[in-house]
């Protein structure tokens, strides 16, 4: 996500999908129905009670009805999972509509909507290693879910709005309009149903698979076979032009944008062939076989990388924000965070993206590299592992990570620098990731001195030295 233009421009006003966020007394978590018990969580650091370390899901298969001019879904889940320990209980996240039914495989079974929990009583243990399926069905308005890691109440999840619907989820709010485990590190495939009015358009993560009309309502189906994060998923419902074109090594690309929007915003994303094209020469093959963007009503959100359909304001946007979610598709979207304090993996590599396509351009990045550096000496320094909610999209999650890759860069030389990014790419994609993952390719590919020169930004927490020989003008 990019919401480094917000940090830079603080003090802005949010409207529309900003909520002011309201102040809640303490209260004693929610009594447990009979039989049940609390759950525990997937264990991640920054949001441990978030997911289930039981469960591995590796494919979502959701049919979504809605209506764009009413704020209300109703859904129906079918989750591939297999069991990594014995299960006397099941627990997902899902905060969002009332749920009408759950089976396990074709068993109805008790379940209770606890908190953002959906907590599901099989019948008998489900022994460790077993793979079933889950189905939930649910109705109702999607729950109101605030960004826990700002303070200025960005709405996530499913939001209509202005005669649209879209979603926007990172860093938890997927499970505000879908029963999932909703932690970046359990990666799944999709498969997606979207049934809207007729004379709407629908358009979400993944491959066009079909598209129907009959009696007043239009279902178009979607597949998107590689695993990616549950808050990269995106929906997008409304009154939209769609826009396709060939582009780079047999990859589709496809534009959503509201009927109206201006042309001076739409070119903002011409440059996307070339983009793609450079990225790859850097990264390695383009994760996926379609790739767009998806402009909402809202002039104001932070754009995100939601996978194969990056997610936009209706307001003009820089050229290098399209290049920094399109960077993303590698590192968020197909290597995805095996723990939330390692955020600086995806925003500190599309930060630093944005200086080589720069380059790339010809451009001087010398005073780019110094404004980076004198933001972070303004702010509060740290290590670049992030240890709390409030710091995974502060000036160290962007900057800092983007800044230690410069620094690893200019110790070993543009030829190794370029190897280490496109093996680790190639290395994890699919997978989950954690700091130590890249700096394994690092120390393999660069030695003792990639590390010795990423060492002083990783810990911190005092900044280091600018990092010295920065007058590279050139990508080789």
């Amino acid at each position: 996500m990019n919401r480094l233009i917000l940090l830079l421009l603080a003090g802005t006003s949010v409207a529309l999908a900003r909520q002011t966020a309201p102040q809640f007394p303490t209260l004693p978590p929610p009594a447990l129905p009979t039989g049940f018990t609390a759950p525990t969580g997937y264990g991640d650091s920054i949001y441990p009670l978030l997911g289930d370390a039981g469960l591995d899901v590796t494919h979502y298969d959701l049919s979504i009805t809605s209506d764009p001019r009413q704020d209300a879904i109703a859904g129906r889940a079918v989750l591939s999972v297999t069991a990594l320990r014995d299960l006397g209980q099941i627990s997902l996240d899902f905060a969002g509509p009332k749920v009408l039914g759950v089976k396990l495989g074709g068993e109805a079974v008790r379940h209770a909507q606890v908190g953002e929990k959906l907590l599901i009583l099989p019948s008998t243990p489900v022994a460790a290693g077993t793979a079933f399926t889950l189905t939930v069905a649910y109705a109702g308005t999607p729950a109101l879910h605030l960004d826990p890691s700002e303070s200025d109440g960005l709405r996530l999840g499913w939001i209509t709005q202005a005669g649209g619907s879209y979603v926007l989820s990172e860093p938890d709010g997927a499970h505000t309009y879908f029963p999932c485990n909703d932690v970046p590190a359990d990666g799944a495939s999709y498969s997606l149903h979207l049934d809207i009015p007729a004379g709407y358009t629908a358009v979400a993560s993944g491959v066009q698979t079909r598209q129907v009309t009959a009696s007043g309502r239009t279902r178009t189906d979607f597949e998107l076979t590689q695993p990616i994060p549950s808050y990269a998923l995106t929906v997008h419902v409304g009154k939209l032009d769609l826009e396709t074109q060939a582009g780079p090594v047999g990859i589709q690309i496809r534009n959503a944008f509201p009927v109206g929007l201006p042309a001076t915003i739409k070119a903002t994303f011409a440059q996307t062939p070339a983009m793609l094209g450079f990225l790859a020469g850097w990264f390695g093959p383009y994760p996926y076989p379609v790739y767009g963007v998806a402009v909402t009503a809202d002039p104001e959100i932070p754009a995100l990388e939601t996978a194969t359909l990056s997610t936009f304001p209706s307001s003009q946007e820089a050229p290098t924000t399209a290049l920094h979610e399109l960077a993303h598709q590698w590192f968020g979207d197909s290597l995805r965070l095996g723990d939330w304090s390692d955020i600086w993996l995806n925003e500190g590599f599309a930060t630093y993206a944005e200086l080589l396509w720069a380059q790339s351009r010809g451009q001087n990045t010398a005073p780019l590299l110094e404004r980076w550096y004198a933001r972070l000496a303004r702010d509060p320094a740290r290590g670049l592992i992030a240890t709390r909610s409030k710091q995974l999209f502060d000036s160290s999650s962007y900057l800092r990570g983007a800044l230690a890759l410069h620094a690893l860069r200019l110790s070993i030389g543009d030829e190794k620098f370029r190897q280490i990014l496109s093996q680790y790419a190639s290395r994890f994609a699919g997978k989950s990731v954690r700091t130590a993952d890249f700096l394994g390719v690092a120390r393999q590919i660069g030695g003792q001195n990639a590390l010795d020169a990423m060492q002083p930004w990783l810990v911190g927490p005092a900044l280091p030295p600018f990092p010295k020989d920065i007058l590279m003008q050139t990508v080789r």
